[in-house]
């Protein structure tokens, strides 16, 4: 038993001695700096959106970061801004964050499924028959997760994604497909 405890030790300070000498430099017993390549594999980008007519506005800002476990899987976060406004009917304003994952098969297609997480304000002018009879708040959480698929070219990504908790009449989207474009840097 005495000879095991002696061998573990033995052992034990071989191991502490080998993690020592990986930390610190050999010609003058101070501490190295290991440089961390996380930031090599963050990219960063996201979305602006502007649309402007004759009594409607559209604006959206959606910035995130990815992150590239491999060269063909990455993961990230973002958050996300809205504010639609359509004049003497409709406002809305919605924030949030989602979480992406993606995977690329081949450099040109690039797989996704995204979970959004957004608050949404809405006000609505409602109208009965001709006659204003005033305003109607819906205030409520919205959840989506979207599957994608995309054509790659450098950092640009063009696709099409699917809400697959989609539910007709959320007031959050028109319909459950959706078009996409991702710029990373």
């Amino acid at each position: 038993m005495k000879k095991n405890v002696y061998t573990l030790l033995f052992l034990g300070t071989l191991t502490l001695n080998s993690i020592n000498a990986q930390v610190v430099h050999p010609q003058n017993n101070e501490p190295r700096h290991i440089k961390s390549d996380f930031f090599s594999r963050v990219q960063f980008g996201g979305g602006l959106g502007l649309s402007l007519g004759s009594g409607y506005s559209d604006i959206a800002i959606a910035p995130s970061a990815i992150y590239h476990l491999t060269e063909q899987v990455a993961v990230g976060a973002g958050l996300q801004f809205n504010y639609v406004s359509s004049k003497d009917y409709f406002k809305s304003t919605s924030y949030g964050v989602n979480l992406i994952g993606l995977y690329s098969p081949i450099p040109e297609i690039q797989l996704s499924a995204e979970v959004e997480q957004l608050r949404v304000n809405n006000t609505i002018e409602a109208y009965s028959q001709g006659y204003y009879i005033g305003k109607i708040k819906d205030n409520f959480w919205n959840t989506g997760l979207f599957l994608g698929a995309g054509y790659r070219t450098n950092n640009v990504t063009v696709g099409i994604r699917y809400n697959v908790l989609y539910k007709q009449n959320n007031y959050v989207y028109s319909q459950a497909w959706m078009p996409f474009v991702r710029v990373y840097f």
